[in-house]
């Protein structure tokens, strides 16, 4: 969908799954769940559940969290819904999520082993499998396209053709939808103006994550960042685009519109710069709101249906490029207060510490959350 194929497959054996309990219990010696008597004394609230480290993987548990912070999501895993759209040939990893998520949301622990999922994703994916730090970004992308490919469905629609065109001969385009589209997809509408005929034409490009430039290293917004994200480019010399009326390349005027708002938008903030064999982290502080996000001036005009987003979920870099830690804040449906995720370590952290200059990725909604419902018991 949004990723490229990557490494050889290998489907897991029907009984895979079944040991999963057993491989938590196994994962015990990464990362064990440290337990003190005043812990014990505190209520156990759904979704407020640590992740075992299983070897330099803060990265997968912040983004794991942070889906799971999210209630439609959540609710479509726990009702089990989810079941009846699994594709066959590639379930392993949708149903190794769902069984995370059951055991994060219906659990009695404090906290799990990602261990199954980790698997899953490695089995096509080896990378993850290594003891090695990875970017959480690309992390959430992978893991969004490999529930998208399990859990897809097609929806036929009539191409655009003359009315000419007899009914027999015309096309049928398919759409592919799963509730990660639903939730996470966006789509940006790029206008391309060539400075010399003036010729207008128009690009569309599908996006689950915006990455967003910094511009500048001390202090800004998060509106900021958008405003240079959205504002108009002009491309000259080797940057220059072909133009179909010109006939040759010519200096394009380029700016970008939100054509197609997702229910949920992740913001990645370019906190890594590489400029040939250099290589920087930018540690702006970087304001963001908790709620009231207005991406009214960035979304084209027919289509500000919800403009208005409030934060459910960040995670946090701490560190270098080459090393560092992951952590994740969380808004819990059911408590309406905010998490702080370090691996096994879970914390209620006041509103006021969610803003901090170590956030790497946003997650916003324009809708509020209710808390999910899980399958009635027959």
């Amino acid at each position: 969908m949004w990723f490229h194929e990557m490494a050889s497959q290998r489907s897991f054996p029907e009984d895979d799954f079944r040991i999963y309990y057993v491989l938590a219990e196994c994962a015990d010696h990464y990362d064990p769940c440290p337990v003190n008597e005043a812990e014990e004394n505190q209520p156990h609230f759904q979704g407020v559940t640590g992740l075992r480290n299983l070897g330099n993987t803060c990265y997968m548990n912040a983004i794991l969290q942070c889906l799971c912070s999210i209630s439609p999501l959540v609710e479509y895993f726990l009702s089990g819904k989810y079941i009846n759209s699994l594709q066959k040939d590639c379930s392993e990893v949708a149903t190794a999520f769902a069984y995370v998520m059951t055991d994060m949301w219906l659990g009695d622990s404090d906290c799990v082993s990602p261990e199954i999922f980790r698997s899953a994703l490695g089995n096509l994916y080896p990378v993850f499998m290594k003891k090695t730090q990875q970017d959480a970004q690309e992390f959430l992308i992978y893991v969004l396209n490999e529930l998208h490919e399990a859990l897809k469905k097609y929806h036929w629609r009539k191409s655009y053709e003359k009315k000419s065109t007899p009914r027999c001969c015309r096309r049928m385009i398919a759409n592919e939808s799963s509730i990660i589209t639903r939730l996470f997809e966006g789509q940006l509408s790029y206008s391309i103006i060539c400075l010399k005929c003036e010729n207008c034409t128009y690009k569309n490009e599908v996006f689950t994550v915006i990455s967003l430039p910094i511009p500048s290293e001390y202090e800004c917004s998060l509106q900021d960042c958008l405003q240079c994200f959205f504002q108009q480019d002009t491309l000259t010399w080797n940057n220059r685009i072909h133009c179909s009326f010109c006939e040759t390349k010519q200096e394009t005027a380029v700016r970008a519109a939100i054509s197609k708002a997702p229910k949920t938008i992740v913001f990645h903030l370019k906190r890594f710069d590489i400029l040939g064999t250099m290589k920087r982290k930018l540690r702006t502080d970087i304001h963001y709101p908790l709620t009231n996000l207005d991406l009214t001036p960035y979304i084209c005009p027919i289509f500000r249906k919800h403009s208005k987003y409030n934060l459910c979920a960040v995670v946090n870099h701490f560190g270098d490029l080459d090393g560092g830690h992951y952590t994740a804040f969380c808004k819990n449906s059911v408590t309406q207060a905010w998490y702080s995720f370090d691996d096994t370590r879970v914390s209620e952290i006041p509103d006021t510490s969610v803003q901090t200059a170590a956030a790497y990725l946003l997650f916003y909604s324009c809708q509020p959350f209710s808390i999910p419902r899980q399958k009635c018991k027959s």
